[in-house]
């Protein structure tokens, strides 16, 4: 009994001893140090802290302190220990970023490197982001085609805990496009396919396009443009499977195989439309349904349809138009049957137009070519037309618009546009030669973007045998921020014409000018001109007719024009046709008194792929009022408006003489076929075959004076050329044979021009 007294009481001693030190372990934190801080405050330190002093002792809690403190991504090392009731946090500052520099980059420029990055100066440096930047920027010489090359970042320790970045950059050789293939396709060889593809495969004469490097993002691309291939030739149930490329095992190429799944090929079967709207009748547009039974299935002519669909109907007042096209396949006939389903779709509205991309263009030079603003009802036509009139500026290499959901509102519509700018200053020259006319060489600059506010100059100078011009130009398309355009011109022209009619010409002259759209398609422009003509150095043995013109002449006059315009494209149209009118009324002030009048139109068609038929025409007359019209003032027909025929080689000469004296009228026309001639598309050749045909009326009479040949038979040419988009700019070669001419006609065989830009 004694001994169990004795035991329980050492038991009771021990407990009591160890009280103490239980206490310590639970204990309070009473205070917290931090040492090693340099720029940032010790406050700020404690913040990130879950612990803070006068809580309890918890290790979980320190532990969450410590991983808190690492998140910050301020520091490079952090340490928490505990010595008695006090917390010690050992950090070690992450430095700060005075300077990033890039070396060995040649191919990407140092402000695209940094407009990619996330690390900037004055912030503070992570391995974390280090290494992100760097895989970023191995991303983008991959897409630039170029997967050997290797980013090594570098610091520089500078004072004060800051370092330099230095991102040293091997970009290698490029990584090559070695061959595309194909499984899968049999109505379409390998060759015709590879033709559609943006990317293109290794060859010498690339070496000014990058299309043969590798790029993950126009793989995708090209599979899109072989979907639009073949659902634009019958197969709508086409599909790629699967685009795979494979690196070769030296890294410096690429094999790609695209496999394909064609389907079967199916025909257009019966088209209807379906309207569920008051007030409309579908016999009123059924005559829009342009697809004919038997007729293979073409995906862009359903659009196309759609398209018209929705625009006849929204001009019809209804602002919200859903046209859905519902796609019934007859399997065992191969056809397939559209019912076109007109319904009022839902109310959306734009929110805001996103601009993106544009570098050196203002946003406004963008916004004002919409048709549609922040607020309106939304409509597809108007999208699509807006997406054409700013790819009609020819400012940007790439345009893309398109709408998304809005994040706040389910009946709203954000409007996003992505444009890639391409160089708008041009440096041409144009050379010209033929028998007749002899040697003629012209330089030009303009900027069709001047400061980035769409503005156009232009100064242009040109030398030659037989004609010396200059001229300045500035248009400003939107003047005090209206849709109307105001410019100015000044030129002065110097003509030796003694071959074609044995006397010289001055012509000095300025012009003011305006313009204004009415409609979508119609525009009118006004312009005043004032110019001096002196006509000299005539011969001694030439036409009495240019005899009576020598001396100085001024014209005051009024023009004015106007173009009516459903070309799809002004740049380069393939379907769609203009019409013309300009009038020019001469008395206000000056020496010289006539009306002239001008008329052309022109119709373009799509005959096949990248094939164009062209019909143009023009008309002019001219007519003095109380007096007669002067020679500087009269139709002359050749060279550029007549092929196969010299400048001023068409329209009535002095008998004795051979002097060309010009008409009073004209009619002119071209047919023209454009069209591909098989080789690469990136060596940028078409060709054309064309006539042309014209004639030039009589000359005004003098009592007494020699014989004048004229004749108003319509002379007609034949010709084939070819036409370059070379790297230095458009070159052009004509070769055209008069079929229908008179005697005293002055004939030319070949015209050449070349151009190049900056």
């Amino acid at each position: 009994m004694g001994l169990v007294r004795w035991t329980a009481l050492v038991v009771c001693l021990l407990v009591v001893a160890m009280m103490p030190a239980t206490a310590q372990e639970a204990g309070r934190v009473r205070q917290i140090v931090v040492q090693g801080t340099q720029r940032i405050e010790v406050e700020t330190v404690k913040s990130y802290m879950t612990i803070t002093e006068g809580d309890l002792y918890d290790a979980e809690r320190v532990d969450r302190s410590l991983k808190a403190l690492f998140n910050t991504g301020l520091f490079a090392d952090v340490s928490i220990r505990r010595e008695r009731d006090t917390l010690v946090v050992r950090i070690v500052e992450n430095p700060i970023i005075n300077r990033i520099a890039f070396e060995g980059n040649k191919r990407l420029k140092d402000e695209e490197l940094q407009a990619e990055t996330q690390l900037r100066p004055r912030v503070v440096y992570t391995r974390t982001k280090v290494q992100s930047d760097v895989k970023r920027i191995l991303e983008l010489y991959r897409r630039s085609g170029r997967f050997a090359a290797s980013v090594e970042p570098k610091i520089i320790q500078l004072e004060q805990n800051r370092v330099d970045l230095v991102f040293e950059i091997a970009e290698g050789p490029p990584t090559l496009v070695k061959r595309i293939n194909f499984v899968g396709n049999r109505k379409y060889d390998d060759g015709k396919l590879r033709e559609i593809l943006q990317t293109k495969e290794e060859r010498w004469y690339r070496w000014l396009s990058t299309d043969d490097n590798y790029d993950p993002d126009r793989v995708t691309y090209d599979r899109e443009l072989l979907r639009r291939f073949y659902l634009k030739r019958g197969f709508a149930d086409f599909r790629v499977t699967s685009a795979i490329a494979e690196l070769t095992p030296d890294r410096e190429g690429f094999f790609i195989t695209f496999t394909v799944d064609e389907g079967d090929r199916y025909q257009f079967g019966a088209s209807t439309v379906s309207v569920k709207m008051r007030d409309l009748e579908p016999g009123e547009l059924q005559p829009l349904l342009i697809s004919e039974t038997g007729e293979w299935y073409n995906a862009d002519q359903v659009e196309d349809i759609v398209q018209k669909l929705t625009d006849a109907v929204g001009s019809k007042g209804y602002a919200f138009v859903d046209v859905r096209p519902q796609v019934t396949r007859n399997r065992e006939a191969k056809t397939i049957d559209i019912a076109y389903d007109i319904q009022e779709g839902p109310r959306v509205f734009v929110e805001r137009i996103d601009i993106g991309g544009n570098v050196r263009t203002l946003d406004k030079v963008i916004r004002r070519e919409f048709r549609l603003v922040e607020g309106d009802a939304f409509n597809t036509a108007k999208l699509r037309r807006s997406r054409q009139r700013i790819r009609d500026l020819a400012f940007f290499e790439k345009v893309e618009v398109n709408n998304v959901p809005s994040e706040t509102a389910p009946d709203r519509t954000i409007v996003k546009v992505d444009v890639q700018e391409k160089s708008t200053g041009e440096l041409s020259f144009g050379v010209g030669w033929s028998t007749i006319a002899g040697p003629l060489a012209e330089v030009s600059m303009r900027e069709r973007n001047l400061l980035g506010r769409g503005q156009d100059l232009l100064i242009r100078s040109s030398l030659g045998s037989k004609r010396t011009t200059a001229d300045l130009a500035f248009t400003e398309p939107y003047f005090l921020d209206r849709p109307m355009s105001a410019g100015f011109d000044l030129f002065a022209i110097q003509r030796k014409l003694q071959r074609e009619s044995s006397y010289d010409s001055n012509t000095m002259g300025a012009a003011l000018r305006t313009g204004y759209a009415i409609s979508e398609q119609l525009r009118q422009d006004w312009k005043y001109q004032l110019k001096q003509d002196q006509v000299e150095n005539i011969s001694t043995n030439a036409s009495r007719y240019i005899r009576d013109q020598e001396g100085t002449s001024v014209t005051s006059s009024v023009i004015h024009g106007a173009l009516y315009d459903r070309r799809d494209s002004r740049l380069e149209p393939t379907e769609g046709y203009y019409l013309r009118m300009n009038n020019e009324l001469a008395g206000f002030g000056g020496t010289e008194k006539f009306s002239r009048n001008n008329i052309g139109a022109g119709q373009f068609w799509t005959v096949a792929e990248k094939t164009v038929l062209s019909a143009t025409g023009s008309a002019g007359i001219i007519a003095g009022i109380d007096q007669k019209v002067r020679i500087t003032e009269r139709y002359f027909m050749g060279g550029e408006s007549l092929r196969g025929f010299a400048t001023a080689g068409v329209g009535p000469r002095d008998a004795g003489t051979g002097d060309a004296l010009g008409g009073t009228w004209q009619a002119l026309g071209t047919l023209q076929l454009r069209f591909p001639l098989g080789l690469p598309e990136e060596f940028g050749l078409a060709g054309q075959v064309f006539t042309d045909f014209g004639t030039v009326g009589p000359t005004e009479t003098t009592e007494g004076s020699s014989a004048i040949n004229q004749s108003q038979m319509v002379r007609v040419s034949i010709g084939t050329g070819v036409a370059w988009k070379s790297p230095m700019g458009p070159v052009t070669a004509d070769i055209a044979i008069p079929l229908a001419k008179e005697s005293f006609d002055k004939t030319e065989f070949f015209r050449f021009n070349f151009g190049t830009r900056f």
